[in-house]
């Protein structure tokens, strides 16, 4: 028998990336201060953290200029809308299996 906890995606272990996860795939785009504030993060561990997805390619970054301030938003990928949607039917599938 297979052990099912295997199926679980490790990227998404640590709350803060199952938290970025969450709120980029119900939203189109989110600034990066949006972001930080409902995770109430600091700028360097939600930089870190968005990287790692990001290197995963599961997240999209957009920079640009709104009015003379730099912005930078994230949206979530198509690949990481598979893995991370494979990563809650796994979630789903242990809780229902569990004796």
């Amino acid at each position: 028998m297979k052990n099912q906890i295997e199926d679980l995606n490790k990227s998404f272990e640590s709350r803060i990336r199952l938290g970025i996860m969450s709120i980029l795939m119900v939203n189109d785009w989110v600034d990066f201060s949006t972001l930080k504030e409902m995770l109430n993060i600091t700028d360097g561990n939600l930089a870190s953290h968005i990287q790692a997805l990001e290197k995963l390619q599961y997240v999209e970054v957009k920079k640009q200029f709104v009015g003379k301030k730099p912005n930078t938003s994230y949206a979530v990928t198509r690949v990481g809308k598979k893995a991370f949607n494979d990563h809650l039917d796994a979630l789903e599938n242990l809780l229902k299996n569990r004796n």
